[in-house]
């Protein structure tokens, strides 16, 4: 049984912070590491992978991968490669899923799964979920005069959530501004 090692909250006020958020969470990431990432449309999970993959250092530009599923991008670095998946149009779970074959390649690879709550969780008992809620009106960082002064479609909570001892000490909490 999993249990949660670790929760970090970050405001996020822009897609070039977004993306900067994801270079330093790939920081943290090695072979084999599942990142689900949850949000509505827009909110930013493909710019948060493009960070991801910068940060990794893998060849060929991030995109949403919505019509072909999945993505592989090799590591330039000797890293591991990025393997970026949309499950938005697929219903079921990993039963829907096993022709990506993703079991296979998340050993040596770090799997990105957007729209993979509820489906892929099984691949591994340490994986990271995060979650990219649009902070809007009242409800923004600083209340509303911050929301109507900043650009408040661009503000984002990000809530990243380890679980499983894999992530216990794996310092997300450095994830939050100083």
């Amino acid at each position: 049984m999993s249990t949660t090692a670790a929760t970090t909250h970050v405001t996020i006020k822009s897609p070039d912070q977004m993306q900067e958020l994801g270079r330093r969470l790939a920081a943290l990431l090695r072979p084999g590491d599942l990142v689900l990432l949850t949000g509505e449309l827009g909110a930013g999970k493909t710019t948060l992978t493009r960070g991801l993959g910068e940060g990794l250092g893998v060849r060929g530009a991030v995109t949403s991968p919505t019509f072909v599923i999945a993505r592989v991008h090799p590591s330039l670095t000797g890293g591991p490669a990025l393997v970026h998946v949309d499950a938005y149009r697929l219903g079921g779970g990993l039963d829907e899923m096993e022709d990506l074959d993703l079991d296979v390649s998340l050993p040596e690879s770090v799997v990105v799964v957007e729209w993979g709550d509820g489906k892929v969780e099984e691949l591994s008992e340490d994986r990271l979920h995060v979650v990219i809620a649009r902070a809007v009106g009242a409800d923004a960082p600083g209340g509303l005069a911050d929301a109507l002064e900043s650009d408040a479609d661009d503000v984002r909570e990000v809530t990243v959530t380890g679980i499983g001892a894999r992530w216990a000490d794996a310092g997300l909490p450095a994830l939050a501004p100083r």
